[in-house]
């Protein structure tokens, strides 16, 4: 059976046992919390979240993704996954890059830097952006 946005809860100190409906949509949270003791047990409680989860998947948009896309986001404002703009200050220094970072494996992750200072703003971003689909490929 499908678990999408619905979460166990079992707080013993509490008494409280459940399960938990949470979805966003447009920046809204929607949660809904169905009690075992309220609902008739545990599988009785679990049926009636999925429902009221269906009634609100049903109603609501889909969420908006970014991504592939490449829709920038307040986490993604290059564009492209898996490339990011990087600025570490340290004192009066400044040092600003490209980045590329990409998965290699299970637990694997890789990454190369590209200097702003060094490539140019263009260049160290093109050069990422090479990095990182060179990287999803290996």
């Amino acid at each position: 059976m499908n678990s999408y946005a619905i979460s166990r809860i079992d707080l013993p100190t509490m008494r409280s046992h459940g399960w938990q409906v949470r979805l966003r949509r447009q920046g809204r949270q929607f949660s809904k919390f169905f009690s075992d003791g309220k609902y008739g047990g545990t599988g009785s409680a679990l049926r009636i979240a999925r429902a009221y989860r269906d009634e609100l998947l049903a109603k609501l948009p889909e969420p908006e993704r970014a991504g592939a896309e490449g829709k920038l986001t307040r986490r993604n404002v290059s564009g492209v996954v898996g490339v990011s703009r990087i600025l570490i200050k340290s004192g009066t220094s400044r040092y600003e890059f490209w980045q590329a970072t990409w998965s290699s494996g299970p637990g694997i992750r890789r990454r190369m830097k590209f200097s702003v200072r060094r490539y140019g703003e263009r260049r160290a971003f093109d050069l990422a952006c090479v990095a990182r689909k060179r990287g999803e490929r290996k």
